[in-house]
């Protein structure tokens, strides 16, 4: 019973932060809005920080989730990329306020947070390093490739939001062909890079 109620206390915190963002999150309107007494939030979270905490972790734990679904499914690494940058678009434009909250400045420490944070930026990071071992990314480290896609999906989701991008109106493209150009253009550069290997720098080989 407590975990249900623990879990229905979550699912109304995520709806009210889908309604009015972080603002509209009090434990007092989560206990009313979920028909327990004002005081049961309290049984299960110290503050709403702490509430908010478990939101986000549950929305790393669903990303996660869908991404290895993705793999599953993919039939090459550089689908299977693509297919993980369009699962971050979707949730970027379907839920806005819970993506902010993920990605936002903590002031609370979470261990289950921390797992679920590590978890999804992981399977991330492998999915890059998978693309790069079958020649569809430039090398490099996957952690500072895997940062370079994820800043793009932020900001075109983020334009995207405001009306600044769009396929048939600003920016001549949505945030999923943004991303696909960029699949594309890396995809390019490390075939070039294997036609025609940089030369090695003067003192390079000691």
């Amino acid at each position: 019973m407590a975990s249900s109620t623990r879990e229905a206390l979550v699912d109304t915190a995520a709806a009210l932060l889908d309604e009015g963002g972080v603002e509209s999150v009090t434990l007092r309107e989560v206990g009313r809005r979920t028909g327990v007494s004002h005081n049961a939030p309290y049984k299960h979270f110290a503050s709403k920080e702490v509430l908010l905490a478990a939101v986000a972790t549950r929305e790393l734990e669903r990303q996660a989730a869908l991404l290895a679904a993705a793999a599953e499914r993919s039939r090459s690494p550089r689908a299977l990329l693509r297919a993980a940058m369009h699962v971050y678009i979707a949730w970027a434009r379907d839920h806005p306020a819970r993506f902010k909250l993920v990605f936002g400045r903590w002031s609370v420490g979470s261990a289950e947070l921390g797992v679920a944070a590590d978890t999804a930026h992981g399977l991330l990071t492998g999915i890059v390093a998978a693309a790069q071992e079958a020649g569809a990314l430039p090398g490099g480290d996957p952690v500072r490739l895997a940062s370079l896609m994820r800043a793009l999906v932020h900001g075109a989701a983020d334009l995207a939001s405001a009306g600044h991008l769009a396929s048939d109106g600003k920016g001549h493209a949505s945030p999923e062909q943004l991303v696909d150009d960029l699949i594309g253009y890396l995809d390019a550069a490390a075939r070039a890079m294997r036609a025609d290997p940089p030369a090695m720098e003067d003192g390079a080989s000691g």
